[in-house]
């Protein structure tokens, strides 16, 4: 059974997930400024540099850096990024984004073979069927394209997620800053093959202090501060009691959105984000309950 979390290391992970969902609106004010890919590769950068100078390359091969580099980076950032750049609102975005978790599960499943539970496909039902609602209202500010892109998003967080299952215990931190390093140069070579130079140079000609400011929130915000809060609150207690914060990453991404984008709020995308949320929260939390019920047990 799992220990509640000292009310001060709640406000930590409460902080934690707060960066993590507002960094969608921080997204979309870099996007007024910078070409998506560009941004990315900007991202990735800084979060390699200075870091990687004060934080000793984790213990695993440069294989596994590179690719965990090449999922998160291009596969899950450098699509994202596209798709938030005019195809999908911030809000969708980062709620949509969530579906790794069940990529996550399958593939892990593909891969050792293990079978799906009946409750893990009535979660996977749940999180689709919310999917099902955004596709239903697909608009010229969320599309079809903006929705397609962000769910292979979710497929290289996925991917990324199993290099680091297969690693041994490291320094997230460190891992993905080291893992930066293979992230940022495919970002900048797809990034003048697509969007050209012209475009590049313009981008950074209008670039101002927020379009900076997004850069560096990417890089010292997510990076520096969210992962180092994170892996420092999962070294203190079990990961099954600090897991179920993350299910408000997009609960505090559609509130900023709302609140400093004007995004609305319908009631469909309210019903939409209950479906996905509760299709998440019914995965991560069922285990919990289990265990609890059979710790319960008399004899248990």
């Amino acid at each position: 059974m799992t220990s509640p979390l000292p009310w001060r290391h709640v406000l930590l992970a409460l902080a934690v997930v707060a960066v993590w969902g507002t960094n969608f609106v921080v997204i979309r004010i870099g996007l007024e400024a910078l070409p998506p890919l560009f941004f990315a590769g900007l991202r990735f950068t800084f979060a390699f540099l200075p870091l990687a100078l004060f934080l000793p390359r984790p213990a695993v091969g440069w294989g596994r850096l590179a690719a965990y580099g090449l999922f998160i980076g291009v596969g899950q950032f450098g699509l994202l990024f596209v798709a938030m750049a005019g195809q999908i609102t911030p809000g969708l975005a980062s709620l949509v984004v969530q579906s790794q978790v069940f990529f996550t599960i399958f593939i892990a499943m593909r891969l050792s073979g293990e079978r799906v539970r009946p409750v893990q496909w009535l979660a996977l039902a749940v999180a689709v069927a919310g999917i099902g609602v955004i596709i239903a209202h697909a608009d010229a500010q969320t599309t079809p394209l903006g929705l397609g892109l962000v769910l292979l998003a979710a497929l290289g967080w996925a991917a990324g997620n199993q290099v680091v299952r297969g690693s041994p215990p490291v320094n997230m931190l460190a891992f993905v800053v080291w893992a930066s390093a293979f992230s940022a140069p495919p970002l900048f070579a797809l990034s003048l093959a697509v969007e050209g130079w012209p475009a590049i140079l313009d981008g950074l000609q209008r670039a101002g202090p927020a379009a900076w400011g997004a850069v560096l929130w990417q890089s010292c915000a997510n990076v520096m501060f969210g992962y180092a809060a994170w892996g420092w609150l999962l070294a203190r207690h079990p990961a099954a009691t600090v897991a179920p914060t993350a299910l408000l990453v997009p609960i505090f991404g559609m509130s900023a959105s709302a609140l400093w984008l004007g995004e609305p709020l319908q009631a469909w995308k309210l019903a939409a984000a209950a479906l996905v949320i509760g299709g998440l929260a019914l995965n991560l939390l069922w285990p919990l309950v289990w265990q609890k019920r059979r710790g319960d047990r008399p004899g248990s």
